[in-house]
């Protein structure tokens, strides 16, 4: 039974990860959007070239945590 149990703590703290990854994932995907939006409105008023690169460059980074929180929720079939 001990054995059992330990199998089952291992399942939730796994499943507890998986939860957490989703819910930052979630985030990131929002402040993406939210960037995009602020970078389309700076663009719009005709915001400083130098401003508009620095927050495309944030954004870029938010896609790079995205890809790579992806990663660990859709693991690589190998085929």
């Amino acid at each position: 039974m001990h054995f059992r149990s330990r199998n089952l703590q291992t399942v939730d703290i796994l499943d507890q990860e998986q939860t957490e990854i989703r819910l930052e994932y979630a985030k990131l995907k929002q402040d993406h959007a939210d960037f995009d939006a602020a970078i389309e409105a700076m663009i719009a008023m005709g915001c400083d070239p130098l401003q508009i690169q620095r927050m495309k460059k944030k954004k870029l980074a938010f896609k790079d945590r995205i890809k790579n929180l992806e990663d660990k929720i859709i693991p690589d079939i190998i085929a």
